[in-house]
């Protein structure tokens, strides 16, 4: 695809200050919170934080994994902070927020628990200081490692979501420290476990239309209710190119396929990802269940 074609489909992203960006800035900063919003790069920031709403990341900012989309830091981290769980309930409750969405570096240097004892405690914090604050949690893999899992799912987050990220043909060049299948059964177990299941994708990294429309159908097959779709962009030079900015209609029908196979919601759009308007498709999927 030509450079001038490429450029007539890339989303628009909005880039405004508002007060309410400034609240949820000065909230983050004086609680000395990480947010994937900042670390991910993420192309809704401005939207979210003007509504009041982010996606706290806990256990450091340095990630142990290398992903071939993803902007946050790789490195060895040294960050082992006990007392951020409660900071974060403190700024979730500070927020006034009635739904939060919790994610995290990979941590797959703590060997014992892979970073979910932290994990649990947020939820635990969370959930005994802002009582009506539901808990939607992002979460790595934990290596698949089961017992970590449970100490999760143990808390009970409204939600729980883990993101295969992409289709499972390219996903080894996308998530080369991931097995797709394992991701898969992180899904099954969480919905195994009776747990409103969540994960989304990212096209424009070289997948088929028939291809998404499979990998939905696999998903679909572990439990999992609420998927999202959103157009890949490239953090920098040295992370993998977009192969192609995908047409606002085809996402429509993405959207269309997923209900249609049984999703209890989809949201598809090229700046759609996973924690955009999260608390939306919260109210729904718990209306649904």
């Amino acid at each position: 695809m030509s450079e001038i074609i490429k450029k007539s489909f890339k989303p628009k992203i909005r880039l405004q200050i508002t007060d309410g960006y400034k609240f949820v800035n000065d909230v983050v900063q004086s609680n000395k919170l990480n947010t994937v919003c900042e670390e991910a790069r993420c192309p809704n920031i401005y939207e979210c934080w003007d509504r009041r709403t982010a996606t706290i990341m806990i256990l450091g900012d340095i990630c142990t994994r290398a992903c071939g989309f993803c902007s946050v830091k790789t490195g060895k981290p040294v960050y082992d902070d006990p007392m951020e769980p409660f900071r974060a309930a403190m700024a979730v409750k500070k927020m006034n927020l009635r739904h939060v969405v919790i994610t995290s570096v990979d941590r797959d240097d703590l060997k014992n628990d892979y970073g979910a004892s932290i994990w649990a405690d947020t939820i635990r914090q969370i959930h005994n200081h802002v009582k009506k604050c539901t808990v939607e949690v992002l979460t790595p893999d934990f290596k698949g490692h089961e017992p970590s899992l449970e100490k999760v799912f143990n808390e009970g987050p409204e939600i729980f979501g883990h993101n295969v990220e992409c289709i499972e043909r390219i996903s080894k060049q996308v998530r080369s420290q991931a097995v797709w299948h394992r991701s898969l059964d992180v899904l099954r177990l969480s919905a195994k476990k009776g747990l409103r299941t969540k994960t989304g994708i990212m096209v424009g990294l070289g997948e088929s239309f028939d291809e998404v429309v499979k990998t939905m159908n696999q998903i679909l097959d572990t439990g999992v209710t609420i998927f999202t779709i959103g157009q890949y962009l490239q953090p920098s030079k040295k992370h993998l190119p977009v192969v192609r900015y995908v047409k606002e209609q085809e996402f429509k029908d993405y959207k269309q396929i997923g209900l249609d196979l049984g999703f209890g919601v989809v949201e598809s759009g090229p700046l759609v990802r996973s924690s955009y308007h999260a608390d939306e498709q919260a109210r729904i999927a718990m209306e649904i269940k």
